[in-house]
């Protein structure tokens, strides 16, 4: 395939895929499925899948607290909640929101939660809607909840990773009508607030791993556009991971809480993304360029950040390094002109971590310099082409970045 295609298609990805289908196809791909379970596992001897799709729960319960318990475990799961504390409000929400699943409590102060389960399951209008019921009474069992329709019934108190267990199978319609949730034994003597606490931690798990998750398919899609453009820019290779580990040294020198920002690193990688827009016999001529030829090298920087400007990830730091890394600090540079700290610290970073590897690098019109040939050059450009702060954190990690250059060289 054109590598140009590849390009495109692969910033088409990065914008357009959502995060919980980036997740969801990583999952698949590592070869995770799930299956139907009868019942909810224990937390203590299961881990609760990720959940691979946005789902939409109604929870309708007068108690406020247990609302807030239901609102916080669901938020880190990555669950579009809305709430009710009546069958009246509950209507409303229902006919505005459309829930996958509803979380009924059967103790409504205007409605008994049984009838009105079989009210909205005769109707096809709300008859779509998964309904998980809950109950603190013991005269409540299973069979009343077959009765009216319910889909799964769950006993209070109850475990937090058990609710969102349930209600992810119920919105992928893998449960059972009437199915009771198990509870591990030692649930039964627990009040509400300690099963919370008991999970927490799991649940902070869970999202932490969704978080390792996306990122991991946000720089995979990435690494895999980069190395599309440099098959067309520097056959050499690995310009874009080299640059990148020099960029991070030198903010780990200058600026640490600059990486704070996930989307700086993307930023560094993608520096060169507009070049999918530039001839390939432009970027490989061996030859001094025509004026008119430099011109339009340099609509890369804009080029890029068009293409960049509308993923929410790499906005901000991560786009001033790809419209910015050309600044010069005396306001020579390209695109804006910008001179100084005007020039956004991310890109007078990265300026001096891709001069470094331009120099060092084998080119189409030249060889490469040698290392120390390069220094000398970075330190003279200091105050014309360079930031002095970021020149005095460079000859602080220079043996760092030296090390870096013989890594890949090897």
């Amino acid at each position: 395939m054109n590598p140009q295609l590849i390009g495109f298609l692969l910033v088409w990805l990065a914008a357009s895929l959502p995060a919980a289908l980036l997740v969801g196809w990583l999952l698949r791909a590592s070869g995770r499925t799930e299956q139907p379970l009868a019942q909810a596992p224990s937390p203590a001897r299961k881990p609760l899948p990720v959940v691979s799709d946005r789902i939409r729960v109604l929870c309708v319960d007068d108690d406020p607290g247990l609302r807030a318990l239901l609102r916080a475990t669901f938020d880190l799961a990555g669950v579009e909640l809305r709430e009710a504390a009546d069958a009246r409000t509950a209507r409303v929400e229902i006919a505005a929101f459309d829930p996958d699943v509803i979380v009924l409590d059967i103790g409504l102060p205007d409605a008994n939660g049984l009838v009105f389960c079989a009210t909205l399951k005769n109707d096809p209008a709300t008859a779509r809607s998964s309904i998980l019921l809950l109950s603190g009474a013991e005269g409540v069992t299973p069979e009343d909840v077959l009765r009216v329709g319910g889909d799964a019934f769950l006993r209070k108190p109850f475990s937090p990773l058990a609710v969102l267990e349930t209600v992810r199978r119920l919105a992928i319609r893998s449960t059972l009508a009437g199915e009771t949730v198990a509870h591990d034994a030692a649930d039964a003597g627990a009040d509400q607030l300690t099963l919370y606490a008991r999970d927490l931690r799991t649940l902070l798990d869970i999202e932490q791993g969704q978080r390792v998750l996306l990122k991991k398919a946000y720089t995979e899609t990435v690494l895999a556009l980069v190395r599309a453009l440099e098959s067309r820019d520097t056959p050499t290779g690995a310009h874009a991971q080299r640059v990148t580990k020099y960029a991070v040294e030198l903010a780990e020198t200058l600026d640490p809480e600059l990486l704070d920002d996930p989307g700086v690193e993307y930023g560094f990688l993608l520096h060169d993304v507009g070049k999918i827009g530039i001839p390939d016999l432009l970027l490989r001529k061996s030859g001094p360029l025509e004026l008119s030829e430099r011109r339009l090298l340099e609509t890369h920087t804009v080029l890029g950040e068009q293409m960049l400007g509308d993923i929410e990830l790499l906005r901000g730091e991560s786009v001033a390094v790809v419209k910015h890394h050309h600044e010069r600090w005396d306001g020579s540079g390209y695109p804006d002109g910008l001179t100084g700290t005007a020039i956004p610290e991310s890109a007078r970073i990265f300026a001096v971590a891709d001069a470094l590897d331009a120099m060092t690098s084998d080119r189409p019109y030249r060889r490469a310099l040698a290392w120390d040939t390069a220094v000398a050059e970075l330190l003279d450009n200091e105050r014309t082409q360079f930031a002095p702060d970021v020149i005095e954190a460079f000859r602080r990690c220079e043996p760092r970045l030296r090390r870096i250059h013989y890594e890949f060289a090897r």
